[in-house]
């Protein structure tokens, strides 16, 4: 019997304070790409959402060596996505007592990454009886996209 390996690692960063419309610009750059080639791009892009992309990117990475042992020449991010945030709400000071409203957005991004370099599925006949009873304590993604969506209607 075959049994689904996992080999992916994400890394996620909430409250970023920046529009998620701005984010995405840099992340539809990078999807898809590898570790290194990410690098590079985020290093040489002029905008201001590539800093916390780029932490996220090298945090997503060291997830990857330290979870399951891999080298970062064999990972590529397979998803990147930026949702949007709470949006802060402040107020201006204006003359002659009024004020103006200031909205200031969040976004959430998270970033997955896979290593091309496992297999995803193991042979589970050929495990002795004894390595099946341990318990398997690694912490994996949960894909919340792959039940179809199911999204509140207001």
């Amino acid at each position: 019997m075959l049994n689904k390996r996992t080999t992916e690692v994400y890394a996620l960063g909430q409250h970023i304070s920046m529009s998620a419309h701005k984010a995405r610009r840099v992340i539809d750059q990078i999807r898809g790409r590898s570790y290194e080639e990410t690098l590079m791009i985020l290093e040489l892009m002029p905008y201001r959402a590539c800093y916390p992309i780029f932490k996220l990117v090298y945090s997503a990475a060291a997830n990857a060596s330290s979870n399951m042992g891999s080298n970062e020449a064999n990972l590529v991010i397979s998803k990147a996505e930026v949702n949007k945030g709470t949006i802060m709400k402040r107020l201006k000071h204006r003359a002659r007592g009024r004020s103006f409203a200031i909205q200031k957005p969040t976004c959430h991004i998270t970033i997955v990454m896979k290593d091309i370099s496992l297999d995803e599925y193991i042979d589970t006949d050929s495990i002795t009886w004894s390595q099946k009873k341990k318990k398997d304590t690694t912490m994996s993604y949960y894909d919340m996209y792959s039940n179809g969506g199911t999204w509140d209607k207001k």
